[in-house]
């Protein structure tokens, strides 16, 4: 299915509802996602720096705040983009700058609230929730699961690894720790894959 079918990255609103079709292209971690800056955004060369993430800190007493720090694993990373995914930024850049080019200038968030602010995590995945209620309505639930948004980066890993993508690359994209994660995490998810490696290797024997 297209991405912008379901996005509406076409539609008038289009700088409330194209994430969803930028996000899945990517893999990053929600936090990540919250916390990128438009000069982290290279769209001339198709890629983007990880730098940052944002999250919820809450302290006995004085509720809950909004905490940018390091990514999780503590380094930063850099992921190339489709020309798709490109272009979908270009177009959400546009109709952001056209509600204020504070929005859009380098030092704002990519995905800030219509005053600049970061989002809060927390919402912005029941607001994504809400988004796939209204789709697979729209669509039809037989067309789309139910999905989180953190299975937007699963998703993003798994056909990656199904296409044939080594690890250490998947494992790279997404930011893990270390190449074991992509593969403990994400790969068990397409059993069938044991029985393709199986008859490859049988293949190659017999020449």
């Amino acid at each position: 299915m297209p991405r912008g079918r379901w996005t509406g990255c076409g539609a008038p609103s289009a700088w409330t509802r194209c994430w969803p079709g930028c996000w899945p292209a990517t893999g990053m971690r929600r936090g990540e996602a919250l916390a990128l800056r438009w000069r982290d955004v290279d769209l001339d060369a198709g890629r983007l720096a990880v730098r940052r993430s944002i999250g919820v800190g809450k302290t006995k007493g004085a509720g809950e705040r909004l905490v940018e720090g390091p990514t999780k694993t503590g380094r930063s990373r850099v992921v190339d983009l489709d020309a798709g995914t490109v272009a979908a930024h270009r177009a959400y850049r546009a109709a952001r700058g056209l509600l204020g080019l504070d929005l859009v200038r380098d030092s704002a968030l990519v995905l800030s609230n219509v005053d600049g602010t970061h989002r809060h995590p927390e919402r912005f995945s029941r607001r994504f929730s809400g988004q796939v209620v209204r789709a697979r309505t729209a669509l039809g639930e037989e067309r789309l699961p139910v999905i989180r948004l953190h299975d937007l980066r699963h998703t993003h890993a798994t056909l990656l690894l199904a296409d044939g993508m080594p690890v250490k690359v998947v494992s790279e994209r997404l930011g893990h720790a270390s190449a074991t994660i992509a593969l403990t995490v994400h790969q068990h998810v397409h059993p069938g894959m044991g029985r393709e490696a199986a008859d490859r290797f049988a293949a190659l024997l017999e020449g």
